[in-house]
């Protein structure tokens, strides 16, 4: 998930500007407004996660899940998106709508975050006032709850890839930078004041009120906010239709001049299927005459299989960073999940599974309020280093901030657990914001690197073209697919955990181990670009 994890989920995107064909296209310099604008879906996006995360768990446990159950629900959603990511990626890449390739995606993802937002937040009101029998009431609130959960983060993990296709799709290497930081930027603070809003006690103001409970008002600030973003973001930077860019940067050289690919049978990582005895002809790209070319056609169809034979031959480096970033996504999100659960039952001492209107259950309210102080501080504090990070690097590079990003985020969660005190709780909560703005950064930083790389090397006198057909897509998506798998892990492994030592205070202990074994790993086998 999330968010914070927002990372951190996307899709394939092998886009013809920056792989094969249109490698070489000049992009024009896009202006600071646009690229905000571009980022403001980042805001709105990090805004609902940062809601999630604060109420999920409280309304998972208030309508009546199962204790033993309520990390389950963790799982179904990156399950469905690590199995559908290549395909829906795929779809995206070779989408002809006239309103380009990326759009159309975003915004049926968007519709879906409002549609998930709309069942977990209002499914139990919706029930109780439709059904009477209390065992009916109970099971259709759960479900209804759950369903609208998965639907979000499932919609939620997606976009963000489509969001940074789009980007690169539009950008040049420069304007893609500064797009990025712009992106980290507001991921922050979209988090930030979703965390604000929600450590808010509405159920005692007028708005809480009128709209009938204070997950009513989250919905209503989080569908306006989510609405306003995505429309600044979809107006942002004009997207050109698939046959349009090709038509426009289609290289002049006849079909037979381009040299054939390999066809030795052996799938290279980063690329789908080899085209096997013939060329590669550049009027199928402009035409999209696919039934010309069933070879070509086969090729560019991203399938689970073809993505797995990627990722088996990826070259150590990449292997070794994914690596990395999956101990890191599972550090930080063992943390982040349960961290409102963690205030109102440790910390506050509480119990979600009291009477509504019990002195225990209102103390757990108070905790998860307090709790939402903490992750707005982590925000805030992340979008603070996103910003610093671009003057560190110079000092103690992409390894330093790596290294200290893992060893700050392990000693935090190492002391929280140690010491469950609110004050020094929250103050901790800022090094969660070095963690957040790390795995954001840092991990792309390196996969720019290695490209620029491989381009140069590629460059260089005597150097023949790329044999291996890779593209930047496969390896982003590679990267990514981490965080879906870390959220398994964790929705798995948790949940288990948690019954086991009978308590939550075993999150921030899974937590720290984690983020500290981070620490050796990219001190010791990734590798930086000098």
């Amino acid at each position: 998930m999330g968010s914070d994890s927002g990372q951190a989920g996307s899709h394939i995107y092998q886009s013809l500007t920056e792989d094969g064909l249109l490698g070489s296209a000049k992009l024009p310099k896009r202006p600071t407004g646009r690229l905000i604008m571009h980022s403001m879906v980042m805001f709105g996006r990090e805004f609902c996660y940062a809601v999630e995360a604060a109420y999920v768990t409280p309304v998972l446990l208030s309508v009546g899940l199962p204790k033993s159950l309520y990390s389950t629900v963790w799982l179904l959603s990156p399950i469905l998106g690590f199995l559908l990511q290549p395909v829906v990626g795929s779809a995206s890449d070779h989408c002809r709508s006239r309103w380009g390739r990326r759009r159309p995606y975003i915004l049926t993802l968007v519709i879906m975050m409002l549609v998930g937002m709309a069942l977990y937040l209002n499914g139990d009101a919706v029930v109780s006032a439709l059904i009477a029998n209390p065992r009916r009431k109970l099971v259709w609130a759960i479900s209804v709850t759950m369903i609208g959960v998965v639907l979000f983060d499932f919609a939620a993990d997606f976009i963000d890839g489509p969001i940074k296709a789009y980007l690169f799709d539009v950008c040049s290497h420069q304007d893609k930078e500064k797009g990025l930081h712009y992106h980290a930027l507001f991921t922050g603070f979209g988090g930030a004041l979703g965390y604000l809003l929600g450590a808010i006690d509405w159920g005692h103001l007028e708005l809480g009120r009128v709209l009938g409970s204070e997950f009513q008002v989250m919905f209503f600030f989080s569908a306006l906010v989510l609405i306003l973003c995505s429309i600044i973001h979809l107006c942002s930077i004009p997207e050109a239709p698939l046959r349009d860019v090709t038509t426009d940067f289609i290289p002049p050289e006849p079909a037979p001049q381009d040299p054939p690919l390999s066809s030795d049978g052996i799938y290279d990582y980063g690329s789908i299927e080899k085209v096997k005895k013939d060329y590669v002809n550049p009027e199928l790209a402009i035409q999209g005459k696919k039934n010309k070319n069933p070879n070509e056609q086969t090729r560019r169809a991203m399938t689970m299989k073809s993505l797995l034979r990627a990722l088996a031959s990826m070259p150590p480096h990449y292997r070794f960073l994914c690596i990395s970033h999956l101990i890191g996504w599972t550090a930080f999100l063992s943390n982040m999940l349960f961290f409102t659960d963690f205030m109102g039952q440790i910390v506050y001492g509480g119990d979600p599974y009291s009477a509504h209107n019990s002195t225990e259950f209102l103390i757990y309210q108070r905790g998860v309020e307090v709790g939402c102080w903490g992750l707005c501080i982590n925000s805030v504090f992340s979008s603070l280093y996103s910003y610093f990070q671009k003057v560190l690097v110079s000092y103690i590079g992409l390894k330093g901030l790596y290294f200290i990003g893992y060893l700050l985020f392990g000693l935090g969660t190492g002391f929280v657990g140690l010491f469950t005190n609110v004050y020094s709780t929250l103050v901790l909560c800022a090094l969660f914001g070095v963690m957040s703005s790390t795995l954001y950064m840092v991990p792309f930083n390196l996969i720019a690197e290695y490209h620029r790389e491989e381009e140069k090397e590629m460059q260089a006198p005597g150097a023949g073209p790329d044999s291996n057909g890779r593209g930047k897509g496969v390896d982003c998506a590679a990267l990514t697919c981490m965080v879906q798998l870390a959220q398994i892990l964790v929705g798995g492994g948790l949940g288990f955990l948690v019954n086991t030592a009978g308590s939550v205070i075993v999150v921030v202990i899974t937590a720290s181990a984690a983020a500290l074994i981070g620490c050796c790993f990219v001190a010791l086998f990734v590798r930086y670009v000098d």
